[in-house]
């Protein structure tokens, strides 16, 4: 784990009859077989970081500045984390200088004009009430060098970046520039995505509010459907790359006859593609339910030229529109009547307040950053993963994307809890 050197000072945490952590490990792997074939190796088992407050640190607390920046699309929770680094900074460490940067990574960016907001504790007091973040976000990569620039003029000792896979990625580039130029600076990531991709944390912040929140819209599209002969609910969940919140949705629901995933290709047409399943779902009950991943599908709707957004990702068409029409249009054309109700609640869900278990995870993961930073970690993620918290170097977080296994204990049960068959192409 990348350290800013000897940590120099006692915590002030000490004096308060805290439980130090010490640096031992958390495991990698929970599986018992796979830990006696490594140790039958002579090998030492793989193991992360365990976070925690350290008995020293690295800041003398009455000397240190804090910056948050909150990156890329809303979620659940991002207001929560920012107020739990604030409130731990402030009445656990002491620090008296908190910077919020202002709309992403521009925010750190002089020539941008975005001035930082000062943070107490009274400004934050009431913000995880309120969806979306205090501090405002935006998409997109700025000048390394100018972020390393404005993080030294403001003298910022540590500064938490909340976003995805991309900001993490931001973080870990602004680490190395810091450490190039000689400053003594942590860089702190707290994950922030909604679809819970994220590789080596097994929960992310904001996903059970998504899957929470995503009930009621399947539970519309299956009222509809049940109203109307031959009717078919249609429901987009987000998930560009990941399928996990339509598949938790829709085992949490339990009234979902079909999910398509990103990770499970599907066939359209011939005899066991997703429109012939269809109509032998109508045939036997006149009623369906349908759940998308944002992601699923997108070999179907694939444009010939391919667009990004500010943040370099593909942007996705959209599947549920698809969906929606390409079903009207087959059934039209076999002079079949079929009544398709299509719901997005994507934007709506995303810009809710945080469900309180989301609440109660954004606030551990904000005293657990604080706690690392202080320590003088940096280029590191703090995560969760084997029902512990830990540190987790940004470039293990980043190098690959954590999906649904096709052949998993996840999809099994998916697919037991909807009955549906497979559809084809690879599934």
């Amino acid at each position: 784990m990348a350290t800013l050197g000897e940590a120099r000072f006692p915590s002030p945490l000490g004096t308060r009859g805290y439980r130090f952590v010490d640096d031992g490990g958390v495991l990698a792997t929970s599986d018992a077989r796979e830990l006696e074939t490594i140790v039958g190796r002579g090998e030492a088992p793989a193991a992360f970081e365990a976070a925690g407050p350290r008995s020293r640190i690295a800041f003398d607390p009455a000397r240190v500045t804090a910056g948050i920046v909150t990156c890329g699309g809303l979620c659940p929770g991002l207001n929560d984390v920012i107020r739990s680094i604030v409130m731990t900074l402030t009445y656990v460490y002491g620090v008296p200088r908190i910077l919020g940067f202002r709309y992403g990574y521009a925010g750190l960016v002089a020539r941008v004009g975005h001035e930082p907001m000062p943070l107490t504790p009274d400004r934050v007091e009431h913000i995880h009430e309120t969806g979306g973040t205090l501090l405002g976000s935006s998409r997109g990569p700025q000048d390394v060098g100018e972020m390393a620039d404005r993080l030294g003029e403001l003298a910022v000792d540590i500064l938490f970046a909340i976003g995805g896979d991309g900001t993490l990625r931001g973080a870990s580039a602004i680490a190395g520039e810091l450490a190039r130029r000689g400053r003594a600076t942590a860089v702190i990531g707290i994950p922030k995505t909604i679809d819970n991709d994220l590789m080596w944390t097994q929960r992310s912040f904001g996903f059970t509010t998504a899957v929470q929140e995503a009930i009621p819209a399947v539970s519309a599209a299956h009222t509809e459907a049940r109203g109307a002969w031959n009717g078919v609910g249609l429901v987009k969940l987000m998930g560009r790359h990941s399928g996990f919140i339509a598949a938790h949705a829709t085992l949490a629901s339990g009234d979902v006859n079909f999910c398509l995933v990103p990770e499970v290709p599907f066939a359209l047409d011939g005899e066991r593609g997703l429109l012939a399943a269809l109509d032998a779902r109508l045939a036997a009950r006149r009623h369906a339910v349908i759940v998308v991943a944002e992601g699923a599908g997108q070999e179907h709707v694939r444009a010939a030229a391919e667009e990004r957004d500010a943040s370099g990702n593909v942007r996705l068409r959209d599947i549920g529109a698809f969906l929606r029409d390409r079903i009207r249009d087959d059934f039209a054309r076999r002079g079949v009547p079929v009544d398709v109700k299509y719901i997005d609640p994507s934007y709506t869900i995303r810009s809710l307040p945080a469900n309180v278990m989301d609440s109660e995870f954004c606030l551990t993961l904000g005293q657990q950053a604080v706690h690392a930073g202080m320590a003088g970690r940096t280029d590191m993620v703090v995560a969760f993963w084997n029902q512990r918290f830990t540190h987790v170097p940004i470039a293990a977080a980043v190098a690959a994307r954590k999906r649904i296994d096709p052949r998993g204990e996840l999809w099994r049960a998916v697919l037991q809890t909807t009955g549906q068959p497979t559809l084809g192409a690879g599934a």
